[in-house]
């Protein structure tokens, strides 16, 4: 066996991802923080919940017919967008600053899919501009739909990189 595929097998006989080998690899706490919390983990929050406001509104809206309902969407798509912005940039810097987030695959595929998001989110605002009630049906409830399913996505991948590769969180003091 060459010396470089030897290099790649642990003792266990199981084989080492050469990635782990870069530098900064380790290097994955948080550096775009308020006292030790992410600001990107903080403001995720508003953006999903305003997506599922304004998918709720749209199907309200379809079936009571109520104006305020197709307001409230306009309003929420506007706002989740905004503060979607908010929790992108946030997280562009955590991926381009923090070198043992910015070496692994997993987080530019959220980051993909959040940009995807992004773009859905700030065209079913812009569809609304002309006119709110008549933004609401057919072309906004379906990419109102599309936000909340790319949200499910986006949300259980930015999870996963949390809870299973522990990445953009606080080592603690000890």
């Amino acid at each position: 066996m060459p010396q470089e595929q030897e290099a790649s097998v642990q003792p266990d006989g199981c084989f080492r991802d050469p990635i782990e080998e870069t530098p900064g690899y380790n290097a994955t706490e948080s550096r775009v923080a308020i006292w030790g919390h992410p600001i990107h983990a903080m403001s995720v929050a508003f953006p999903v919940a305003l997506t599922f406001c304004t998918f709720g509104a749209d199907c309200l809206y379809w079936f009571t017919g109520e104006p305020f309902l197709a307001r409230a969407a306009i309003w929420a798509a506007g706002t989740g967008f905004f503060f979607g912005m908010l929790a992108g940039f946030t997280g562009l810097f955590e991926l381009l600053l923090v070198s043992g987030i910015r070496a692994r695959a997993a987080p530019w595929t959220h980051s993909i899919i959040a940009v995807m998001l992004l773009s859905l989110l700030g065209a079913n605002w812009g569809q609304r501009l002309s006119g709110y009630e008549a933004g609401v049906l057919p072309y906004g409830i379906l990419l109102s739909a599309l936000a909340v399913v790319l949200v499910i996505v986006t949300g259980w991948h930015g999870g996963k990189l949390v809870f299973d590769y522990r990445l953009g969180i606080s080592k603690g003091n000890g």
